[in-house]
Order: C-alpha cells, then structure tokens, then sequence
C-alpha cells in the first residue's frame, strides 16, 4: 500500500449497463464482530474484500477468532462467545478503518485483558475523544495520544450501563457504546440529535440479543448471548454513490445498480439527487438479513441546485464528496449545511472538495459546516484526494464530464473501501487509468 498511485479520468459517452458494487462495508465490519463474539458458526457472503474489513478480520483473528476464506466474498467465523475473546500479544492494527478502531473500543473495553489499537498515519490523526470520554463514563480506562490512536484499552473493568446523549450523530460511536453495553450491568442508552445507521441495532437483534431501537435511539441491556446466525451483506450504497451521480451527469446514460442496501438511514444521498431532479427509480425491493435491499435504475437528467435539509446529513455522510459533483455541474445554486463532521473523515473533505473542484473551474464558498456552490462547468486539472479513498472515487466521476482530463493523486487508499472499483468503473463507460 505504499507506492503512489495516481489516476487520469477523462471525458467520457454514455454510461451503460449493470454494475454490482462490492458488500457493505459497515455491514462487514459488523458482521465480523458480532459472530466473533456469537455461539456457534457463521457464513458471511457478499462480504467486502477491502483493505479496512480485512484488517478488523486480522485483529479479530489476532483475539484468537478462527475465520476461514472458502471463497472471494465470504467468511466462514467460528464464534467463540461474548466472554471467549484471548489477549494479543502484539498491538491490534486496524489500518485506515475509523469503523473498525471505534467500535472495537467499545467491545474491548468489557474484556479481561489489555488490548492496544493503532491504525495508519491517516487513521492516527482522526479523533478518538468522542467515543472514549462516554466509555469512560461506562466505567471503561482507555488511555489516547492527547485524544488521538493509539488506543490502550485496559481490560478488567467493571462496565455500568449508562443513559447518553450523543452531541454529535454518529453511528460509530452510538455503536462502540452498545458493544461496550453487552458487557455492562444495567441498561445502556444511546439518544441521538438526529437518527443514524442502524445497522448494529439490526444486527444484534438478528443474532438473537434482545434490543429495541426507533431513530434517534438505542436501548440494551448486558447478561444475553449471541446465537450465530448466516449474514448476506448487500451492495454498499456509499459505493453506488458514485455511479448514481455518474449517470446522473454524463448524458445519455442508463445504469442499473444491482442488490444495493437501502437502509433508510444511509440513503439520504437518494433524496438529495431527487431534490435535485435525478431520474433514480428503485425497483424489486426485498429484505436481505434484516437490511432492506433493492436494484437502482438512474437515467440521466438535467440536475438543477438545491438547498438540502440539514435533516439528510446524517443519513448521507459519507456520500457528500460525490454530492459535490453533483452541485457542482448542476444548474443553479447548491447549498450544504449542518455538515460539519465532513472535517474530521479521512480528510477536511468540505475543504479537499473545495480545494480540487475550484481547481477545475468550479464556484464554491466553503463554510464552517458546509458550502454555496454554483453549478457549471469543470475544467481539466490536477487535484489532490489527500489519500482519502471517497475524495479520489469523486473527481473520478468529475473527470467524466470536465473539458480536459483530470488527474487524481494519491488514489492508494480507493482499495480501502471499493477493490476493484477502476475495471467496474470501466466496464460501465469511463475513461480512467493510472497517471504516468
């Protein structure tokens, strides 16, 4: 994962065909570690092969977790139940998988013994107080670098359910607080200012542990067992994301994006498009282990600007790169607010997005939570992705109706996220290939 890797994306024809993104990303990471911690054994299919899910995979195996590979895309996890995890000698390396660090705090703050938590140069940089001052609160001792990876978790302590009010949405931490609550006596809670993900919600009563759970909060209780139960992990809708806005912007085009997960909670990019006069049309919808799941049918339209709720935010995250795109080829005035989280992914991306696209000619006034972006036309360029995996897929999709070809560096990390994506992409219409 070291040597540079830097893309060319040009002008492309209509897109066409249909595409099968890779499995959920939040699903696997979730997938792994609720079996790990299940009685019995259980089969995952349609798992994501990348960097950040294989690491959680590597850490869970380093706690003495048996995890066969029968074949690309499944896992077959031989739970060893909520008390059977082992202490690792070596520190636990979850790579660039912010998901991954959070929410294995919380399940290794209920163990017997001490673990140690290091990621990436990225991954060291992001900010962990958010989700080890409420475990504290729970009883648990995690010692940081001034707020920062690595984490040490110290192991033997005597975890209490508590009631907390999240001041910030985030499904991470609301997740790292129920795994930390399996361990707990007493009842935890987790209240939201504005509903998130409920995948973990979902999950855990799907492997049998007694929860309820509406938007915006979270109630569990310790002292129950997982059962192992078979998991299928739907399409990942942050990975469709940048198709959806791809056929959404090159003209003539007509994609069909098959088995994506449609979690209310993660779709909240579907509506901003809608708001914006996308033609996306959801068809043979079904449900797919507790998941909601359907195919995408997205025509091309005229995309006019919009200003979105600040009440989508939360269920479109991760999607705002390629929302920027969007706006910024879009007819009219865009404006995003209440998007302040952006600041503290794998990149500012409210200022890596505004840096790149106002290098390929785009108008836009970034704010503190957000941005004012006047829709025209791009220009080809060079812009920088910061090695963030969903900034480098974004100006991909830029590249496809810029006047020039755009060059994208530093596209290492896409394999975080989505292996494959350049063949998948090309597959459909785009013109990318690695820079020289």
């Amino acid at each position: 994962m070291s040597a540079r890797l830097d893309w060319r994306s040009g002008p492309a024809g209509p897109l066409r065909g249909t595409v099968r993104v890779p499995g959920d990303k939040s699903v696997s990471h979730r997938a792994l570690m609720l079996s790990a911690l299940a009685d019995g054994s259980t089969r995952i299919r349609g798992f994501l092969e990348g960097e950040d899910t294989r690491a959680t995979a590597a850490v869970l195996a380093q706690l003495g977790v048996r995890i066969e590979t029968p074949a690309d895309g499944e896992r077959v996890v031989h739970g060893v139940g909520l008390h059977g995890l082992r202490a690792s000698v070596q520190a636990l390396d979850c790579g660039n998988a912010g998901t991954g660090m959070r929410l294995l705090a919380g399940l290794l703050a209920g163990q017997a013994f001490d673990s140690t938590l290091v990621g990436d140069a990225s991954l060291s940089k992001r900010p962990m107080r958010r989700v080890t001052d409420p475990l504290a609160a729970m009883g648990a001792r995690i010692d940081t670098r001034e707020g920062l990876p690595p984490l040490v978790v110290r192991g033997g302590q005597s975890l209490r359910g508590i009631r907390y009010e999240l001041p910030v949405a985030s499904a991470q931490v609301k997740s790292a607080l129920l795994l930390a609550g399996l361990y707990a006596e007493g009842e935890t809670e987790v209240v939201e200012p504005h509903p998130t993900r409920d995948y973990t919600e979902r999950m855990l009563a799907a492997f049998g542990w007694p929860i309820v759970f509406e938007p915006g909060r979270a109630k569990l209780s310790g002292g129950h067992a997982l059962h192992a139960v078979d998991v299928d992990v739907p399409a990942d809708f942050s990975s469709a994301a940048f198709f959806l806005v791809a056929a959404s912007i090159v003209p003539g085009s007509e994609l069909r994006l098959s088995a994506v997960g449609l979690n209310p909670r993660r779709t909240g990019l579907l509506q901003a498009l809608r708001l914006m006069g996308a033609d996306i049309r959801v068809e043979n919808e079904r449900e797919s282990g507790g998941e909601p799941v359907g195919d995408l049918l997205v025509r091309h339209a005229a995309l006019h600007g919009a200003e979105f709720p600040e009440s989508l935010v939360p269920d479109m995250i991760d999607e705002f790169p390629a929302l920027f795109v969007a706006a910024s080829v879009a007819n009219g005035r865009s404006v995003i607010r209440g998007a302040a989280e952006l600041r503290v992914k794998e990149s500012d991306r409210l200022a890596t997005m505004a840096t790149g696209l106002r290098s390929l000619g785009a108008q836009i006034e970034e704010t503190p939570d957000g941005a004012i972006i006047e829709g025209g036309a791009l220009t080809g360029g060079t812009v920088e992705s910061l090695t963030d995996h969903r900034i480098a897929m974004s100006f991909a999709v830029a590249g496809l109706v810029a006047g020039g070809a755009v060059r994208i560096n530093e596209c290492r990390h896409v394999a975080t996220s989505f292996p494959g994506f350049m063949d998948l992409a090309n597959g459909c219409g785009f013109a990318l290939d690695v820079a020289d």
